[in-house]
């Protein structure tokens, strides 16, 4: 996981956004509507867009009045008083706000976003295209950039943090009622004792607004499924590693008491130090919803026999989708297909996949971790101490 660090103005960019928030105290005011629309529009935001117009009203009275009296004395008391105010909300209400905005400004559109072409169906890890007609700006104290991709669960986005740091934001369409909702504060409090290593850390959640949604660090750089469609079976060393770093994401997830439940490539990022698992939690969180809604609860080609049976889903179960993930690491593609979901539940209960295109070093704790009985399967922790070994 590529941890999001605060993008730093440089001492350039703040000394321009300090002088254009003392415009309206050098200037008694005339230079606010000014100033306020910049801001409008340079953070893109609609309200100061209105508070802009507001204060071009006030100045705007106190203007028209000087030009027709000759003197201040010469005001009817009526006006004078409106001029007086809207004088003041133009001088010391647009000091106040511009003063307010100084760090947004400063660190506004500090650099561009690349938007290579990538299949939206498909979870992503960078801004990919510029938001659709309708979508929303805001989810809580996050401004959204770019939409990152759409899934079962929700959609996720882009999104910049009031202190200035990028985050993944996934906004979930399943929690419609407070017992669904309380539930997933419940299992997402879980996920976020999680320790960060390999793993993309719950940085937030909501399930107070209209729009529930949980907030995790970003990592720039593409998914296990994405890099393999890309470029083809990882080899014999990246196969190690990555199979190494996953196991040790999957021990401090069960270490945690969490299951993740919908283990698979595209949940697995990789960042510019390595693999990163995300989404760990939320399947489990939504599960009873899901369920309620007749919707499957992970992804047919990687899920476990248990998972299709019914019977209980514990930490074996992800152990079980990791090696189904090692495999395609290893061949380009789902080792029990993904052809119709009945064929692909058949294989994943009765078919033994052949192992010989891993490294001779990983074949036998991934036979082992493919193994149909939950029981018989090993934890996380053997996993990783079996390929070190």
């Amino acid at each position: 996981m590529q941890h999001s660090h605060p993008i730093r103005p440089s001492g350039l960019r703040w000394a321009a956004a300090v002088v254009w928030a003392c415009l309206p105290l050098f200037t008694c005011g005339i230079a606010t509507p000014f100033t306020i629309g910049i801001a409008a529009f340079w953070l893109r935001n609609v309200w100061h867009g209105v508070a802009a117009s507001v204060y071009l009203v006030g100045i705007g009275s106190f203007l028209i009045a000087a030009v027709a009296y000759d003197s201040y004395e010469d005001f009817p008391d009526p006006l004078a008083m409106l001029v007086s105010m809207g004088l003041l909300i133009s001088w010391l209400g647009g000091v106040i706000h511009s003063g307010i905005l100084v760090p947004f400004m400063a660190r506004a559109r500090l650099s561009p976003i690349a938007r290579p072409p990538v299949d939206l169906r498909q979870r992503v890890t960078a801004p990919t295209h510029h938001q659709r007609h309708g979508e929303p700006e805001w989810i809580g104290h996050y401004r959204l950039l770019q939409p990152l991709g759409r899934g079962g669960q929700g959609a996720v986005y882009l999104a910049m943090a009031p202190n200035g740091v990028r985050v993944a934001v996934k906004v979930l369409h399943d929690l419609v009622d407070d017992v669904a909702r309380a539930r997933f504060a419940r299992e997402v409090e879980a996920a976020r004792r999680v320790a960060t290593f390999s793993t993309a850390r719950v940085l937030d959640v909501n399930i107070s607004s209209r729009r529930a949604y949980i907030v995790s660090e970003y990592v720039e750089g593409p998914s296990l499924e994405q890099l393999v469609k890309k470029y083809g079976p990882r080899d014999e060393d990246s196969l190690t590693r990555l199979a190494l770093s996953t196991a040790g994401a999957l021990a401090a997830i069960h270490k945690a008491g969490v299951v993740h439940r919908d283990f698979k490539p595209s949940n697995v990022l990789i960042g510019h130090d390595g693999p990163r698992v995300i989404d760990f939690g939320i399947a489990r969180a939504l599960d009873q919803v899901t369920m309620t809604s007749g919707k499957v609860v992970g992804t047919p080609p990687y899920m476990s026999p248990e998972q299709l049976t019914g019977e209980s889903v514990g930490s074996a179960s992800d152990v079980f989708s990791w090696a189904v993930t090692m495999m395609f690491a290893a061949t380009g593609k789902p080792v029990f297909g993904e052809d119709t979901v009945p064929a692909v539940f058949h294989r994943v209960l009765t078919f033994h996949p052949d192992l010989s295109p891993l490294p001779p070093a990983l074949r036998g704790v991934v036979g082992a971790c493919l193994s149909k009985r939950a029981e018989e399967r090993p934890s996380a922790s053997d996993v990783m101490l079996a390929i070190v070994r």
